[in-house]
């Protein structure tokens, strides 16, 4: 492999190219690892720099095969991403033979796999600003929202992170956008998979074909993680680098309003997200590998059946941001059964919704849901208008002896319900992607000198995963439930409606139980 007659440092500070972006000396700590990348020598006071990003004492004598930037916030990543991809889809292409290695009608990619849509929409943005240089602008033959076509037959993708994209194409370089946080609700896909499905794309551009990963780290797991573990301070052809935002853009000083306001509010975010530290108090809550474990394929919804006694979870919404959503359960001997889940996202007519569910319940033999305590006023008077108890979570008693057992008063206690029943495969789950998605991306919070916290990760979703938990939850604690308040509440209801609930409510006066009680 030939050495390229622009090297990658020279194309970010050249005027005529990259130098408007990169040119000036808030860059200088990334221009040592624009050399190391692909191999140039490094002086004594480089070589202390890159010691000090990378742990290792020996610079690369030639380009990484994979390049993992764990670094904080603003600290230059995707603006160091996109030029890469720009630097591999033109001069690259040539100097290091992807153009030779194309067969005939044969497309070489440069692919950057973002978090979600925006993120993918800023990575679009700063590869449109390079190729309106007159000396880039003139390789384009396309522009379309999401890539750049280039007369030398190679195109630079940018989409969301889905390892579809990825196969059946030949990719010289893929970059992997903000991997730590993947496992968001949208993400369909983990990072581990991806990666997997994306190398066999690249292998017959080597050598000369890069992987990229850059985030600010999260938990301790996942992709990023374990390429720190396994590289980090060690020799060979994955290089790791690790800088919080301030070594990596000096513009952004450690004692900057930004960046003292996040540590005063919130160390421990502040610390991952600047600090480009792992976090140690979050830990994933559930593997994707035993969700998976307990999904019946192709089975997305079970119609009810008169002998078994059902329990609805609803997590209720206003409309505007999170989805209302519902899910029902039941048991089977000491298995739990997920039958039905319902998602509406917004925007939507919240008291036309609740019909819709009420209509749901009503089919499944139920007159009551439970549901968290959101705007609680609001959502049990809807439930009561359409002819149906909504009972706030934290109500309920048992399940050993009317009147005892402490119920799940939380979202985070109808998770730690679940976890078991999850690990141990005593509940059968429906074939619901987001739901295996937001179930995934649970995130447990150690909490000194009290109970663990478990909630999705931050700007995330989990309406589908709470409405799961809580009726699985429900359903393993059917035995001699009771609801505290709903004697009160059934003179509310409207003239005429009439609903059951089976094995659910003490009869009045005594320790026995009723199968069927008319309201």
């Amino acid at each position: 492999m030939q050495r390229p007659a622009i090297s990658f440092a020279e194309f970010c500070t050249d005027p005529n190219l990259l130098g408007d972006w990169f040119g000036d000396d808030s860059w200088a700590t990334w221009r040592v690892i624009d050399k190391a990348l692909f191999g140039e020598p490094l002086d004594d006071a480089e070589m202390a720099i890159f010691t000090e990003l990378t742990g290792r004492t020996e610079a690369p004598t030639e380009q990484v095969t994979e390049f993992w930037a764990v670094i904080g916030r603003r600290g230059g990543k995707d603006n160091k991403a996109t030029a890469i991809a720009a630097y591999l889809a033109t001069i690259g292409a040539e100097a290091f033979g992807f153009l030779k290695r194309l067969k005939r009608g044969e497309r070489g990619v440069v692919q950057l796999l973002a978090v979600d849509r925006d993120q993918a929409k800023v990575a679009m943005g700063y590869l449109g600003a390079y190729f309106e240089k007159p000396m880039l602008q003139k390789l384009v033959r396309k522009v379309t929202t999401d890539s750049i076509d280039l007369r030398n037959g190679i195109a630079i993708e940018v989409t969301t992170n889905d390892q579809r994209r990825v196969r059946g194409r030949t990719v010289i370089c893929t970059i992997f956008d903000e991997v730590a946080h993947w496992l968001g609700e949208d993400s369909k896909n983990p990072d581990e998979a991806i990666y997997r499905a994306v190398k066999p794309s690249m292998a017959t551009m080597m050598p000369g074909a890069m992987l990229i990963g850059i985030s600010s780290p999260h938990m301790k797991s996942g992709l990023l993680y374990r390429k720190y573990q396994e590289h980090y301070g060690k020799p060979g052809n994955v290089l790791v680098v690790k800088a919080p935002t301030w070594v990596m853009n000096p513009k952004v000083g450690r004692d900057s309003d930004v960046i003292r306001d996040a540590y005063l509010s919130d160390p421990e975010w502040a610390e991952a997200e600047y600090g480009a530290e792992f976090r140690t108090d979050l830990a994933p809550f559930l593997t994707r590998e035993a969700i998976e474990a307990c999904i019946e394929p192709g089975v997305y919804e079970r119609p009810p059946q008169r002998q078994f006694t059902y329990f609805g979870f609803t997590d209720p919404s206003g409309g505007s941001n999170d989805s209302f959503t519902l899910a029902i359960a039941h048991a089977e001997g000491k298995h739990v059964v997920l039958d039905c889940i319902r998602e509406v996202p917004p925007p939507f007519m919240p008291d036309a919704v609740v019909v819709e569910f009420v209509n749901v319940l009503r089919s499944y033999g139920l007159s009551y849901v439970t549901g968290d305590r959101y705007g609680a006023a609001w959502v049990q008077d809807a439930f009561r208008k359409a002819g149906c108890f909504y009972v706030p979570v934290g109500t309920l008693h048992g399940p050993v002896e009317y009147g005892q057992a402490r119920p799940p008063s939380s979202k985070s206690d109808l998770y730690l319900d679940v976890l078991p029943i999850i690990n141990s495969r005593a509940v059968a789950l429906l074939d619901h992607p987001k739901m295996v998605s937001q179930l995934a991306a649970l995130e447990r919070r150690a909490v000194r000198g009290a109970r663990d916290t478990v909630d999705h990760p931050r700007g995330g979703h989990d309406d589908v995963a709470n409405a799961v938990a809580g009726a699985v939850s429900l359903a393993a604690r059917q035995t001699k439930a009771v609801y505290r308040h709903v004697s009160e509440e059934q003179e509310k209801l409207p003239p005429g409606c009439f609903g059951y609930v089976r094995d659910f409510f003490p009869v009045a006066g005594s320790r026995r139980w009723s199968d069927r009680i008319k309201l």
